[in-house]
């Protein structure tokens, strides 16, 4: 029998939390995992299953994926949707805190696409669902190490889709644009935090980021909180139907834009050029200058 066990990473709040309530609630067999249990308590009240899962660490993705296979045979739905953004210019990104959102990121569900794949060609069928963004067709300043996972995301999302076609897997990137979650305070959060490092280090001098930075916290909370662009979102229960429409769909999409901010912007940037594009940023973020 052919295993549709569903099994969802970053499941503590946002688009995970509202993909597995969303799921379960119409009759799929969903593991919500987070990498901390009493963070997703509360899910196995709506008929999901809680595992622990760190996208970050081997053994606790293992353990996830052999317990779904001891149980059904194989995971047959995996949406890679663990994954956080941190704002700041390229520059003053400490190479820990890189490193730390490629592992989380990119490198996490590559591993766990790695790791179900086996169970999935064993049965010739599956689905792999890799939660993107719309920044990984466009990019905004001060996002580049945020844009660079989901740009690599993309890229392995296509050379994995010819890679298992064959087997009876499809690989489906869904690209939501702004969607009401906790996203952009944990971004300004992060921000704050990497302003705050490079001061220390830098003791007196001045810091020639510090107002495009501040642009940057602007814009962020602006267009995903409480600006006119806010109105072009939605919900992550928007995503969440997307994502059950592409894995019941018997031929789906390779990609699924979600919200009008990622169908305008994602459109827009497909028509102008790279200059034109950045003097439409400039529109929004303040440039660094020299003193």
């Amino acid at each position: 029998m052919v295993s549709r066990a569903v099994l969802i990473t970053g499941c503590s709040s946002g688009i995970g939390k509202a993909t597995a309530e969303h799921l379960a609630a119409r009759g799929w067999t969903v593991y919500a995992t987070g990498r901390r249990l009493q963070s997703i308590d509360n899910l196995a009240a709506q008929d999901c299953t809680t595992l622990a899962l760190d996208v970050t660490d081997e053994e606790s993705m293992r353990r996830a994926v052999g317990v779904v296979e001891k149980e059904h045979g194989a995971v047959g739905v995996l949406v890679n949707n663990a994954g956080y953004s941190q704002s700041g210019a390229v520059e003053t990104m400490t190479m820990p805190k890189v490193r730390d959102q490629f592992e989380t990121n990119l490198f996490g569900p590559i591993r766990l696409t790695q790791l179900v794949l086996p169970g999935m060609r064993r049965q010739r069928w599956g689905k792999i669902v890799n939660m993107s963004s719309m920044g990984g067709r466009l990019v905004f300043p001060g996002g580049g190490i945020y844009h660079a996972t989901k740009w690599g995301l993309e890229a392995v999302s296509d050379a994995l889709r010819f890679e298992v076609a064959a087997f009876g897997i499809d690989v489906i990137v869904v690209e939501p644009g702004i969607v009401r979650t906790g996203f952009s305070s944990a971004a300004v959060t992060a921000l704050n935090a990497n302003q705050e490092a490079n001061q220390d280090a830098e003791s007196n001098q001045d810091d020639p980021y510090e107002d495009f930075n501040a642009s940057v916290e602007e814009t962020t909370l602006e267009t995903y909180v409480r600006g006119p662009v806010a109105r072009l979102g939605g919900g992550p229960e928007t995503v969440a139907r997307v994502v059950e429409r592409a894995i019941t769909a018997r031929r789906p999409r390779t990609r699924y834009r979600v919200t009008a901010a990622a169908s305008l912007l994602i459109g827009l940037r497909r028509v102008v050029s790279d200059r034109v594009w950045d003097r439409l940023v400039a529109t929004r973020f303040r440039q660094p200058t020299p003193p």
